[in-house]
């Protein structure tokens, strides 16, 4: 059974908060809310992610991953609200911080448009914007300003550490939720497993949790949890390669970029100017909004019917190359790439998408005291001192596992997808996967 959350806020008197009630949770059980978190939970901004999938195009591989922003963001909330319950972090910070981290967590994904990161990448291209940027933008500018502020807390500080970028002293509370073993992260890996049957191992979060500790102001994990450590790092590496980067999943992710970059100008999607427009958009109105758009109709008519774009093409590598860096960083190189191919192929151009899901095997922000793509361990002196080691230096896996994973994959319609295998083999090189795997 959960108990309500307990934290540690003068000397050794704990202090438990009332909750108002408790959300069943397929992944977490029990989540207990209180009268301030119901209320941002009931607000429109809240509401609307109830109609924004967390994994959009993922379920034309996986049937069950219809799941929502909005139970991610639940999830989210209740770990945070594990987080500030652990003793090594409670002992540092006050009632109202720990709140504060509980429904900044809440609110982290506030921002995200319809079919998440697929929107994302429109926003980035069309108006230089994340879904972070619009989070702290909504948290300032839409209903939720009002609601926060009359609970008592600073608007400014919820809406920067919300997307990690709080300053100040106590940089572990970003940590918490933006971080390389982040709340966000540590939600996400278990519940997209959990609803695309696609499990690797399991992962006992709970375990990191209670092991977090700070050091020099930083997030950090004890080396009394370095199996479990591993454990989350190999979940999340075969997530990604399994679940977010899964050649028909991103097949279906290209083809809806493709329909809401060819349908922005004539529906402006990118074009609202308040937090009431923006809000306006779910999956489900942008949908009917790209099926009645002349540019993107046949798109959408042929993910109705799973007309699929095919990978003809694919390639993956592990160690850094000039070409290759190229490649993925720069779309002028991947058009020419591309033209290439289709040259070879007598194609058009257009009917060519090389796509580069790009991802560090092991992909998290690093602390402030380490380098990138470490993790912060601490360990403990006999007489109790802390001592702060790089996860690399004590974990033979994630020293193997430590680099990138650069996927090259290049996708054409079911017609062409022979004549493009084989100039894409004789451009890049290799025997391409899909020529081995059938899918």
């Amino acid at each position: 059974m959960l108990l309500p959350l307990t934290i540690v806020d003068k000397g050794d008197e704990r202090m438990v908060d009332e909750y108002w009630g408790e959300i069943k949770d397929p992944v977490h059980g029990y989540i207990y809310i209180t009268e301030a978190e119901k209320e941002i939970i009931d607000s429109y901004p809240f509401q609307r992610l109830r109609r924004i999938r967390q994994l959009a195009g993922s379920e034309y591989v996986y049937p069950g991953a219809n799941h929502t922003r909005f139970e991610h963001s639940l999830g989210v909330m209740y770990l945070a609200g594990r987080v500030v319950e652990n003793r090594n972090i409670s002992r540092v910070i006050g009632r109202d911080e720990a709140e504060m981290v509980r429904i900044a967590a809440l609110l982290h994904d506030v921002g995200h448009g319809p079919f998440s990161h697929v929107f994302e990448h429109v926003l980035i291209k069309r108006l230089n914007k994340t879904h972070e940027d619009m989070t702290s933008w909504l948290i300032r500018e839409s209903e939720l300003r009002d609601i926060i502020s009359d609970m008592g807390y600073d608007v400014e500080t919820i809406a920067k550490l919300a997307v990690g970028k709080l300053a100040g002293g106590k940089i572990f509370l970003n940590q918490i939720i933006s971080s390389a073993v982040d709340v966000d992260k540590l939600d996400f890996v278990v519940r997209d497993t959990y609803h695309t049957g696609a499990e690797y191992g399991f992962v006992d979060v709970f375990r990191l949790i209670q092991t977090f500790d700070v050091f020099d102001g930083n997030l950090a994990v004890d080396l009394g949890a370095i199996s479990t450590l591993e454990a989350f790092i190999m979940a999340r590496m075969e997530s990604f390669k399994s679940i977010y980067f899964h050649r028909v999943g991103r097949a279906a992710q290209i083809m809806l970029a493709m329909a809401l970059e060819e349908a922005d100008e004539e529906i402006g999607l990118t074009g609202f100017k308040t937090p009431e427009e923006y809000l306006a958009m779910d999956d489900y109105v942008v949908w009917s909004l790209l099926k009645e758009c002349e540019k993107s109709r046949a798109i959408i008519g042929n993910l109705e019917r799973r007309r699929m774009l095919k990978c003809a093409y694919e390639q993956v590598f592990y160690v850094r190359d000039k070409t290759v860096t190229n490649i993925f960083s720069a779309e002028e190189f991947r058009n020419q790439i591309r033209d290439r191919i289709a040259k070879r192929a007598n194609i058009d151009p257009d009917k060519i998408v090389i796509d580069v899901p790009t991802v560090p095997s092991v992909p998290y922000y690093h602390s402030i005291l380490m380098e990138p793509m470490e993790i912060p361990v601490i360990c403990r002196s006999h007489d109790g001192r802390k001592e702060l080691k790089r996860l690399s230096e004590i974990s033979g896996i994630f020293d193997v596992l430590r680099g990138f994973v650069n996927i090259l994959r290049v996708y054409t319609d079911e017609e062409n997808r022979k004549i493009v295998s084989k100039a894409a083999m004789d451009v890049l090189g290799g025997i391409p996967s899909s020529a081995k795997i059938s899918f």
